[in-house]
């Protein structure tokens, strides 16, 4: 693409959508979060959680047709969820509570859900022209933060499983991360 039509993309959403994916020992998915922190959307703004577990996809947010939209138009695309049994989600309305910052992780509620990220390993821009969605290509540019740990809690009881670190020392990488500062252009 172009710079010149890249320019002429209109933004569809900005804030925040920081993710984790957690792995057994043999390298298995065991739970997918994404957690978003929408300062403005063409859907309207908002907090939400979409977390995939055993199977099972919920949603979580107090204005559920956000949170479906980002469900449907975002997270199904993302490559994270490639390969998990994705069936359609249980949408709930209730409270998104998160707290998050790039020198000390995330924390986050959303019903019986809690989810925890800290170790923050590095803190770098990510900008493309061709990030590939349900409904064709799209620019994406935030600043992301890999980390070192992450926890998810359902009810009470952890799940199972652990954060996959890899890259080098100057460019680490990691299954869990926050981002800040994003912008969607379509």
């Amino acid at each position: 693409m172009s710079k010149s039509s890249a320019s002429n993309r209109r933004i569809i959403l900005a804030g925040a959508n920081p993710g984790l994916r957690l792995f057994d020992e043999n390298g298995k998915v065991t739970a997918y979060a994404s957690i978003w922190m929408v300062d403005w959307s063409i859907r309207g703004s908002g907090t939400a959680v979409v977390l995939w577990f055993d199977g099972i996809v919920r949603v979580v947010s107090e204005d559920v047709d956000l949170a479906a939209w980002l469900e449907r138009y975002f997270v199904r695309s993302f490559l994270e969820v490639q390969g998990l049994p994705w069936h359609e989600p249980a949408v709930e309305r209730d409270l998104v509570q998160v707290s998050m910052n790039l020198a000390d992780g995330l924390s986050a509620k959303a019903a019986d859900i809690q989810i925890e990220m800290s170790g923050v390993l590095d803190r770098r821009l990510f900008a493309t022209d061709s990030f590939q969605l349900a409904e064709g290509n799209h620019s994406l540019s935030l600043v992301i933060a890999p980390v070192r740990s992450a926890t998810v809690s359902i009810g009470g009881a952890s799940v199972p499983g652990f954060v996959q670190v890899d890259g080098s020392p100057d460019k680490p990488g990691s299954s869990a991360f926050l981002t800040t500062a994003e912008v969607w252009q379509r």
